[in-house]
């Protein structure tokens, strides 16, 4: 135990003094800042999707429910195209270039536009997409269009074709300005597509291939899960690993939603409905929903008792910050090991379930992460099967969990009646 104690004591340290600045250094880089808000500004319009998966349930026992698809194409389905302009324009944004962050914006979206292979007529009178490449597969083109773009206009953001005397307009002076950086955009792209026919869209993919085949691996589902908890437990957000991770989760959702239409099977397990939806994360990463119930009920101590009622409804709709910081799990060796033993534990027997076919593997789109367990878990795979493996898990995760709610339970009364005794000392004193 006092070995335990050393090590954890060192890793704190080590986490603490090394390893947060650099992480914390690259969750602030401005690139990256952009590409992670230009994917949660899109979130509305995943939620949107998800919504009418819920509303479709109906569908199974109404038959006079419309066929609501057509929303869920143009929300979720259109993806790539919004990312497309929202990263060049919260670039320009940050770089305090303002007054050209739209335009940036729009020559994003023609720019993607152009190296997903658009197909026209021979007499130009139409011209035609494949839809799919808008959406959610489409994202790993229109993140490095975005980014293209946005170096594009950040370099030219200095040249000014006027001098700053000049009585025209501000807006007239920008429209000047950004001509060049819009035709270097659309001048590559069109000599990529166009002049050279190279298939920007499929190399792409096939370049990130390797790494979509890591993510939906066993080690790469296991792995990816436990280093985001890992983080979470030192205080740390997972951002770093979110532009990469969920880009491939949608596009593991999305890949398994045209499977099932065209009448295959799902195979994409790394998703944000099995992870968050469906079995891992309940009560949030680390499954800690039910340490809070321990807490709120079972705590001996008044401290973590009203800690565990504090979080308790919060938990129910799986977010657990008050319980991470409050309790605290983050920098507390007691509470840190069971949190990555059940990082570990319910994605490493989930894989196994849904990858031998004892489970279904979710094929509609479900990110309303607040969705209280099992309901989530029913509308991501309904059936008994998927019951039973959440029940399983919930057992699992509670016996590791309670142990240490034990040991935690009593150091923490223990320092309550010392600071009571202390206390009344101190009055009589």
């Amino acid at each position: 135990m006092r070995k335990l104690g050393s090590f954890m004591e060192s890793l704190t340290d080590w986490m603490t003094e090394k390893f947060a600045p650099q992480a914390n250094r690259i969750t602030g880089n401005l690139w990256v800042k952009s590409l992670q808000e230009a994917i949660m500004a899109v979130v509305p319009m995943i939620l949107v999707g998800s919504l009418i998966t819920l509303v479709s349930i109906l569908n199974n026992y109404a038959s006079w429910m419309p066929n609501l698809s057509p929303i869920n194409q143009f929300s979720f389905g259109l993806m790539g195209l919004f990312v497309a302009f929202l990263i060049p324009y919260q670039v320009m944004h940050h770089k305090d270039f303002r007054d050209r962050r739209l335009i940036a914006g729009m020559t994003g979206v023609a720019t993607f536009l152009l190296l997903i292979g658009p197909v026209f007529s021979e007499d130009g009178g139409t011209i035609s997409f494949t839809f799919e490449r808008f959406g959610a597969t489409g994202m790993f083109v229109s993140i490095l269009a975005g980014l293209a773009v946005a170096a594009v206009f950040n370099l030219f953001a200095k040249l000014k074709l006027f001098k700053n005397s000049t009585a025209l307009p501000d807006f007239i002076i920008v429209w000047f300005d950004s001509l060049l950086p819009i035709l270097v955009c659309l001048g590559a792209s069109w000599l990529l597509v166009d002049v050279a026919h190279l298939d920007i869209y499929g190399g792409i993919l096939t370049a990130f291939s390797p790494l979509t085949n890591i993510a939906q691996s066993f080690w790469g589902f296991v792995l990816l899960y436990f280093i985001s908890a890992f983080m979470y437990s030192f205080g740390m957000s997972a951002w770093i690993l979110f532009p990469i991770v969920y880009p491939l989760q949608l596009q593991g959702i999305q890949d398994n939603m045209a499977a099932v239409a065209a009448g295959h099977p799902a195979t994409n397990i790394n998703t944000y409905e099995v992870l968050f939806s469906g079995w891992v994360g309940i009560g949030g990463i680390g499954a800690t929903l039910p340490l809070v119930i321990m807490m709120a009920f079972w705590a001996r101590s008044a401290r973590l008792k009203a800690i565990g009622r504090a979080s308790l409804v919060p938990s129910i709709f799986n977010i657990n910050e008050p319980i991470v910081f409050g309790a605290p799990i983050a920098f507390n060796p007691i509470l840190m090991v069971p949190f990555w033993i059940n990082s570990l534990v319910p994605p490493i027997l989930t894989y196994w379930a849904l990858s031998s076919g004892l489970v279904a593997i979710p094929s509609q789109l479900f990110q309303m992460w607040y969705t209280p367990f099992p309901f989530a878990t029913w509308i991501v795979s309904p059936g008994v099967a998927s019951m039973l493996l959440l029940l399983v898990i919930v057992v699992l995760v509670t016996l590791t969990w309670l142990p240490f709610f034990r040991a935690y339970d009593r150091q923490v009364s223990v320092e309550d009646e010392d600071e009571e005794e202390t206390e009344v000392a101190g009055v009589a004193a």
